[in-house]
């Protein structure tokens, strides 16, 4: 029993829900158009960002307020493609890098871009530190700063009232979410996180002396800042190939665990957000304990982590634990907690190799994503999916009782459902198509490194994680090729943008709609009967669009290594 692990997963917990009320409270400040935060010290260059945009912050029509993120989105993906093709002939290159092919900047553009962070190149050794400074650290700030100003702009359609059809301004959305939430967190995280021993300079490089009488070159860099932020705002791309497993890093236990913090504290604030965006808390905290009962349940994985492999105890070792693939300097239990949050929430960071877990808990990581990154989720991205989530279970439970379904005092109706369902159905049929056609061609086939069925939970991870935007992979699988480099950013930019189009139509149709009292009939939505039906309506629409490729992956691989304790 890794006792030690377990009271630092209690007490990640009990941090990020004593912190979730006052930092929800002060996303709620932040985003509303009616405050003001830090007048006298961000208003002025709030305006003068907004002014180079080219906007007034006015309010924006659901229609307007998509076209605004497709734009940016664009126009950030055409800019990371031009600066990696380029590197090779940029400045600040010590190692002297070249430019990236076609197909890897494609899929490197937008994977930052749609805050997915996969990363199909060996990390610092293939990108100048210009490129890791300039263009990921800018965009681990605004493609988290978008998924941010979506979700504020879907709940202010579901809860304003009277106030037209505007769901809020997109470009000042995303000032502040950038301005008054992710730099100064990210900013005290660097702090914290060089102080536990993080690089923070900028010499790229430094070399030394090895014991043999070589030398060897070790990669530095800004290291503390963009790890601040790729764990703030869930994004996961490592500065170094072996993520947070590198020991700049991750160099200690303590920084490792304020990694898991990190990751935690935006979505789990913003159930809070939400609530007092609808002016009843109660609506936020029935969002809270569905997270964190989903969160809770995953945690049944880590004593299969604790216990030794078969092949170890053949070999006399019994109590090993299975210590392939962790990090030792932070323990199994909190090795695999990470990555259960990492898979929870849309970070993809690693601090342990996934493609090592043992079959029990490889399934539960691959479960986290499937049930629709709502385990938590990204920053905004875990908000607005459980909203879906939401709106389909009020719709059924409307259905069971006879009675027109409502959210918020607003009728759900044919259009919001058919709009839920398109949110279901994409990243499933990305996932499940591209799993297919990875199997199916012999070229994509090859990246498979175990053959059976870990192979095909290989493959089946990498499209999940790239189609709901999460960016870890089971480390065999090789992806830095023209077909998946190309299919995987496809995967991305569907699953993100998609889903973005479907929850800002929701909101618009929802924000015009007349409010409906409440009476004896109307299904509440902040108490314990609906949590109960939400998680039931997650677990199963999961369970129905994906036990058959998980009976022929990890289930099947589960059977096979306990068929000698069975016959």
């Amino acid at each position: 029993m890794d006792a030690n692990g377990w009271t630092q997963i209690a007490l990640a917990l009990l941090v990020v829900t004593a912190l979730t009320r006052p930092l929800g409270r002060y996303l709620h400040i932040v985003m509303d158009r009616e405050h003001r935060p830090f007048p006298a010290l961000l208003v002025p260059l709030e305006r003068a960002v907004l002014a180079l945009l080219g906007s007034k912050g006015e309010e924006q029509s659901w229609q307007a307020y998509l076209a605004s993120v497709l734009a940016f989105g664009v126009a950030c993906i055409a800019v990371g493609m031009l600066l990696l093709m380029a590197q090779g002939r940029l400045p600040w290159n010590p190692a002297g890098v070249e430019g990236f092919t076609l197909h890897r900047a494609f899929n490197t553009a937008v994977s930052f871009v749609t805050n997915t962070n996969w990363q199909s190149y060996p990390g610092a050794e293939a990108v100048s530190p210009l490129i890791q400074a300039v263009f990921f650290t800018w965009q681990n700030f605004v493609s988290a700063a978008t998924s941010l100003a979506v979700a504020i702009a879907v709940t202010r359609g579901l809860t304003r009232r009277g106030l037209g059809s505007g769901i809020g301004n997109f470009w000042l959305d995303l000032v502040r979410g950038t301005l008054f939430v992710l730099l100064p967190g990210a900013a005290l995280a660097a702090v914290l996180l060089a102080a536990l021993g993080v690089p923070q300079t900028l010499n790229p490089a430094v070399t030394v002396a090895t014991l043999d009488g070589g030398q060897q070159t070790i990669t530095l860099g800004l290291v503390a800042s963009q790890e601040a932020i790729k764990m703030l705002g869930t994004n996961g791309g490592g500065y170094f190939n072996a993520n947070t497993a590198h020991p700049f890093s991750g160099p200690n236990g303590l920084a490792v665990w304020l990694s898991v913090v990190l990751m935690l504290l935006l979505p789990s604030a913003l159930t809070n957000t939400y609530g007092r965006m609808a002016k009843d808390q109660r609506q936020g905290w029935a969002l809270f304990a569905a997270v964190m009962a989903l969160l809770l349940t995953s945690l049944l994985a880590i004593p299969s982590e604790l216990g030794p492999t078969a092949a170890l105890q053949q070999a006399g070792l019994v109590d090993a634990g299975n210590p392939e693939g962790k990090e030792v300097r932070v323990g199994t239990a909190l090795s695999v907690f990470y990555g259960l949050v990492t898979t929870a929430t849309s970070s993809g960071a690693v601090v342990a190799m996934h493609d090592s877990f043992g079959v029990a808990t490889g399934l539960v990581v691959l479960v986290n994503m499937l049930l629709g990154e709502v385990v938590f989720g990204g920053v905004g991205v875990g908000l607005y999916g459980m909203l879906s989530m939401a709106i389909l279970t009020v719709f059924l439970a409307g259905l069971m009782i006879g009675r027109t379904p409502e959210l918020l005092g607003r009728k759900i109706e044919s259009r919001e459902v058919t709009l839920v369902v398109l949110v279901l159905l994409v990243p499933s049929a990305l996932i499940l198509i591209g799993t297919a056609l990875g199997l199916s061609l012999p070229f994509a086939a090859r990246s498979i490194q175990d053959p059976g069925p870990h192979g095909l939970s290989e493959m089946l991870y990498a499209y999940t994680s790239a189609s709901l935007n999460n960016g870890s992979a089971f480390a065999g699988f090789h992806a830095d090729t023209a077909w998946h480099n190309t299919a995987l950013g496809v995967a991305m930019l569907i699953g993100r943008y998609l889903g973005i189009v479907a929850m800002l139509a929701i909101a618009g149709s929802m924000i015009t709609k007349r409010a409906i009292p409440s009476g004896p009939g109307t299904f509440p939505t902040s108490g314990p009967l609906f949590v109960w039906l939400l998680l039931g309506v997650i677990l199963i629409v999961s369970a129905l669009t994906y036990i058959p490729a998980l009976a022929l992956g990890p289930f099947l691989e589960l059977a096979m290594a306990n068929a000698g304790r069975l016959f």
